[in-house]
């Protein structure tokens, strides 16, 4: 009698070979072993492997599953971004300010670009802070599939959570940039009313669209590795394109709709409305949502399409 470990029921069974085996050494006769490793088999398969059949792919269940992964990939990213820096999480705060400064001095002072009756270094720091985050979070959440190539081939998780936590792991740098703002807010005698409320769902529809462009740009990465090339050429001219050195009503009128087609460029004037307590232009602000919604669905859909071919490309 030989005992053999279940593998499938985690069980122990005990097999009786003497029937199988005439002499010490002597293999079983096909047939026989056959039968008996038919035998062994369980009644039921114990798990079926499927693929992905387009929406229904999507199977959020997973994901929910799967949250602690999303929160140790998050936070390895950000141990990750500062590790063996001198200034460490000052970065998050110099970068922003730096360019404002620079903006300020071109741009406020020798431009002469206007700001709406507004201090220019806070007014150009208002559209900063959407932007840098919304920049960050693109060019790290886009490389992301390709830096973890070793855990995708190797084991199995929802792929979506890759890009997911890239991005939020630009949370953290946004919310010390946050804290810079009101800092200056202060400085300048910016004084917040109820509005400043609209900052937390302006937020979060920032993070979500950059989400959509980021997954998008991550499966498209993995396909074709011009996307690192042609990235952040894309996104210089898309910040220029953004009402983020100069206010809408700076452009000509015949031209605003182009404008309004940036979904960026909606999200940026809430948070200035918000920060100034001015009135919001909610036509903007919902044109922006709308896009953001339709542009996440296409990049999910997207994303779950290319997912099955992201083991042998990578």
């Amino acid at each position: 009698m030989t005992r053999v470990r279940g593998e499938t029921e985690g069980v122990v069974r005990a097999v009786d070979e003497a029937p199988h085996i005439a002499a010490f050494g002597e293999a079983p006769h096909p047939t026989q072993a056959a039968k008996s490793a038919a035998a062994d088999l369980p009644a039921r398969p114990v798990f079926t492997i499927e693929s992905g059949r387009g929406w229904v792919g999507l199977d959020l269940p997973d994901l929910w599953a799967h949250r602690d992964l999303l929160y140790l990939l998050l936070l390895r990213d950000v141990k990750v971004r500062y590790k063996q820096t001198a200034l460490g999480v000052a970065w998050a705060v110099l970068q922003p300010l730096l360019t404002m400064v620079v903006f300020t001095a071109i741009f406020g002072r020798l431009a002469n670009v206007p700001s709406e009756g507004q201090p220019y270094p806070i007014f150009v720091f208002a559209g900063l802070l959407p932007w840098t985050f919304f920049n960050q979070a693109v060019t790290n959440s886009s490389n992301s599939l390709v830096g973890n190539a070793g855990l995708i081939t190797k084991v199995y998780f929802p792929r979506l959570v890759i890009p997911v936590a890239a991005v939020g792991a630009g949370l953290v740098d946004f919310a010390i940039a946050g804290v810079i703002l009101f800092v200056m807010a202060l400085y300048y005698g910016v004084r917040f009313s109820l509005s400043g409320l609209m900052l937390i769902p302006l937020a979060l529809l920032t993070t979500l669209f950059a989400i959509a462009v980021g997954m998008w740009m991550s499966a498209l990465n993995v396909k074709y590795r011009d996307v690192r090339y042609a990235l952040p050429f894309a996104l210089q001219i898309w910040m220029y394109v953004t009402p983020i050195i100069y206010p809408v009503s700076f452009i000509p009128a015949r031209w605003r709709w182009l404008i309004g087609l940036n979904p960026l460029s909606g999200i940026i004037q809430g948070f200035r409305s918000a920060i100034f307590s001015r009135p919001f232009d909610w036509f903007a602000i919902g044109l922006s949502t709308v896009m953001t919604v339709g542009v996440l669905l296409c990049a999910l859909f997207e994303f779950r399409r290319m997912e099955r071919e992201f083991a042998d490309l990578i």
